[in-house]
């Protein structure tokens, strides 16, 4: 159960930090969230939580697919963003990468790469 504790505690310090860094500078706030710090930690997680490399490569393999139809949402956001707000920005950025994704998916099964 600490173990548990220590990981929420230290996956929720780099969120705070990337927040409060947003706050200070959009450049250094940016870079920090665009760094793969969530996924380093859930490989660190998996590691010392004894699964095997198998399991830790596959999780790094899909962490990839699944990072690239994410990456539109990022153009879209500010773009909408002073145009209709911060929650139907929000809203149509979260349909948008849906949309994406499941087409991506459906490209990607034609190349052995199964996403869903």
């Amino acid at each position: 159960m600490g173990w548990l504790i220590t990981k929420y505690l230290v996956t929720a310090g780099v969120i705070i930090l990337v927040s409060e860094m947003a706050k200070r500078s959009d450049k250094l706030g940016g870079l920090l969230g665009a760094l793969p710090l969530v996924t380093i930690m859930a490989l660190i997680w998996l590691h010392v939580g004894q699964q095997s490399e198998e399991k830790i490569a596959n999780h790094a393999w899909y962490t990839f697919w699944y990072v690239l139809p994410t990456l539109p949402m990022f153009l879209v956001f500010p773009a909408l963003l002073q145009r209709i707000g911060f929650w139907p920005t929000l809203i149509v950025c979260i349909v948008l990468t849906m949309v994406i994704f499941w087409m991506f998916a459906l490209v990607m099964r034609r190349f052995g790469v199964d996403l869903l």
